[in-house]
């Protein structure tokens, strides 16, 4: 049964850093696109950034690019997000899925997320 843990979320002030982790389990970690989602208070969860099996192409939602980077270790089944600059916006709940930006919204194995709070 596919499992996702996600863990390093905490309450940061605008400007600061956050690295995000995913452990996998329960399937071919090392052969799926990964992605990265978050949901914010009262809204519908969104599209953050998406990863290849191999690592080697990555693409953001426009509201992150340059400022995250998503990367992954298959060795270890985990998947990351570098989180820089942080804005009160970036505020939410995070998940990670082996989905990409079309194609999450039929997902149904999400984990519990980690809370990222930034404050202004």
């Amino acid at each position: 049964q596919a499992q996702l843990v996600e863990s390093g979320g905490r309450l940061v002030q605008a400007g600061g850093s956050l690295k995000l982790s995913c452990v996998a389990s329960g399937w071919n970690f090392g052969h799926s696109i990964m992605g990265w989602f978050r949901q914010a208070p009262g809204k519908e969860r969104e599209f953050v950034a998406a990863i290849n099996w191999g690592g080697g192409s990555s693409y953001y939602s426009d509201s992150v690019k340059g400022r995250f980077t998503i990367s992954r270790d298959n060795a270890k089944n985990t998947l990351y997000l570098q989180m820089n600059s942080l804005k009160f916006e970036d505020t939410g709940v995070y998940y990670c899925a082996p989905r990409s930006r079309v194609d999450y919204r039929d997902f149904r194995s999400w984990g519990q997320g980690t809370q990222v709070t930034v404050s202004s």
